[in-house]
């Protein structure tokens, strides 16, 4: 089994910045791929940031220029650098990753979210 913890979230007014961290442990032997998911209130689930296979990254285009999305894999870790935030930022934030495990085995796991706040 592999789990994802999350931090980094918060309150933070328009403009300002944050950095969402997003870890697994468990029963890994590589990493595929890790993004990053967004829910705000009555909407849906959205792709926000991806890393590829082979490191290539892909952006949602309503954060594109704003925000980045990094990973150590040594630490197995993901982050997001969100900068200039918006209210309309405002979600519940939570990471994928999709985890080969030994023998070739692959299973995505969700991190437990973590809550974005902009507000003045």
């Amino acid at each position: 089994q592999v789990q994802l913890v999350e931090s980094g979230g918060g309150l933070v007014q328009p403009g300002g910045s944050l950095r969402l961290s997003c870890t697994a442990s468990g029963s890994i032997f590589a990493i595929k791929a890790t993004d990053w998911y967004r829910q705000a209130p009555g909407k849906e689930r959205e792709l926000v940031a991806a890393i590829l296979t082979g490191g290539s990254t892909n952006y949602a285009d309503s954060v594109k220029g704003r925000f980045t999305i990094s990973r150590d894999n040594a630490k197995n870790t993901v982050y997001l650098q969100m900068n200039s935030l918006k209210p309309e930022d405002t979600a519940v934030y939570y990471c994928k990753m999709v985890v080969i495990h030994n023998g070739g085995r692959m299973n995505d796991y969700w991190g437990q979210g973590t809550q974005v706040t902009v507000s003045s």
